[in-house]
């Protein structure tokens, strides 16, 4: 799993509350044992018009170009931001998969559902929770670089060992985190890798434990 600790990156905006995981990566597409191949189907009904199977490429489906992603400022983005409750619904660990392959790195949201905001933490993806005055500012400050029609994207600076979300204007937005959490993203660790580290006293338990009951493994 990639460590976390700096990034900047651009913004782009999901202004919708209670996305659930059939709309992160809808059902059809749950046919491999894989952790790849869903980023080309990440909000697959909203990214596209047609209906889409795994046979096709995102080159061979009807792109709808109103929606957010699919518009050519927010073209390789790294950090989404949304509404409550994101990734409610059914407990699918492809959602972040899906997230992750397409690009996203850090998702910031007033609330997001538990499980997929445990998800997260186990495959590298940063869920960020932040008020939802500082996430309506942000959205705010969105639509208004919008309204230039220059081509500018919001950015934002992530500072996972700090602790901080910063804006273009240099303001500074803490955020809180579990310590076992900011550890695992920090050091890159997945549940085995975390399991790996406690390797030693692993080993020194099966010695004793062997000295102990031989018979068991006789």
């Amino acid at each position: 799993m990639k460590a976390f600790s700096k990034m900047t990156g651009r913004v782009a905006p999901l202004d919708r509350a209670n996305v659930d995981t059939d709309q992160i990566i809808p059902k059809q597409f749950l046919k491999s044992i894989k952790r790849t191949g869903f980023g080309d189907n990440l909000f697959d009904a909203w990214r596209f018009l047609d209906e889409g199977s795994m046979e096709k490429s995102p080159n061979e489906r009807q792109i709808n170009f109103n929606f957010v992603l699919n518009q050519e400022r927010y073209q390789g983005t790294s950090i989404l931001l949304t509404r409550s409750n994101f990734g409610c619904g059914s407990s699918r660990e492809h959602a972040v998969w899906a997230l992750l392959e397409y690009g996203f790195e850090c998702v910031i949201a007033p609330s997001f559902a538990d499980i997929f905001y445990n998800n997260c933490f186990k495959n590298g993806l940063l869920p960020i929770v932040l008020e939802e005055k500082y996430i309506e500012e942000m959205f705010t400050e969105m639509k208004r670089i919008e309204s230039l029609g220059d081509g500018q994207v919001y950015s934002l600076m992530v500072d996972l060992p700090g602790q901080c979300v910063t804006k273009p204007d240099g303001s500074p937005i803490s955020f809180e985190i579990k310590p076992d959490n900011k550890t695992t993203m920090l050091e890159g660790l997945d549940e085995i890798g975390t399991t790996l580290r406690m390797q030693p006293a692993i080993k020194a338990f099966e010695k004793r434990h062997k000295a102990a009951q031989p018979w068991l493994f006789s």
